[in-house]
């Protein structure tokens, strides 16, 4: 798969070695059910501008991002549009379709030319038919997932708007920041809406909060980054 990703690329981007034997979701597979999961996936290209998947579509595939980035945006009922999170190369969107059926949630647009492995619910459902362990086992990872969100969900109910910004801010740069000695950059930049909107606060408390962090040495600016400081990292 890896070649293929790569002659496909024709060097012109960087392809991640992460297939789908590195996923959470796919973690103590044998070498034979890897080798499964890798001739069921298909291959697809994105150009800058496309949406991989539009929200509220009927959700039948997840998607392995081999080169490029998308960002998943939300719209809220006033038509705005809100960017919860932007995924790079290695990373995994759509894995709710091995679970039960629903619509995608979120819109998937591509912010440069990107290239994925997909994988549809019906071949998993196949391969499952074929090697049973590998259901069993997507069901203890998906048992251990669920286990890491209700810790997410403890940091939501801290009583301070201030601890909630750091809890949501040290769970994204555990996925999407640099450390840099004592800091932590995340990636990318959080609009205040952006955050009011993962925190569940009022943006006019987001601002407070934030000058609060920022005055006690919690928070930082990096040009338009955000950068989380030695004790809260």
């Amino acid at each position: 798969m890896g070649f293929l990703c790569e002659e496909i690329a024709r060097k012109s981007a960087s392809v991640s070695p992460v297939t789908f034997g590195n996923l959470w979701v796919f973690e103590h597979l044998s070498s034979l059910e890897l080798k499964a999961l890798a001739d069921a996936s298909l291959r697809r290209q994105y150009k800058k501008g496309q949406s991989i998947f539009m929200e509220g579509d009927p959700a039948h595939e997840m998607y392995l991002l081999k080169y490029g980035r998308t960002k998943l945006i939300k719209h809220t009922r006033e038509g705005n549009e809100i960017t919860l999170d932007i995924r790079k190369a290695g990373d995994f969107i759509g894995e709710q379709v091995l679970n039960e059926e629903f619509e995608y949630p979120l819109t998937s647009v591509c912010v440069e030319d990107t290239f994925v492995c997909s994988f549809s619910k019906e071949s998993f459902e196949k391969l499952v038919l074929q090697h049973p362990n590998v259901g069993l086992q997507v069901i203890k990872n998906l048992t251990s997932r669920i286990e890491w969100l209700t810790n997410r969900a403890e940091t939501m109910s801290s009583p301070t708007i201030e601890e909630k910004i750091i809890g949501v801010l040290s769970s994204v740069a555990k996925e999407h920041g640099v450390k840099d000695s004592n800091t932590v950059v995340i990636q990318f930049p959080f609009t205040h809406e952006e955050l009011s909107f993962l925190v569940g606060a009022h943006r006019v408390s987001i601002t407070r909060a934030l000058k609060h962090l920022k005055e006690s040495g919690r928070l930082a600016l990096q040009g338009k980054n955000l950068v989380l400081l030695q004790q809260s990292a």
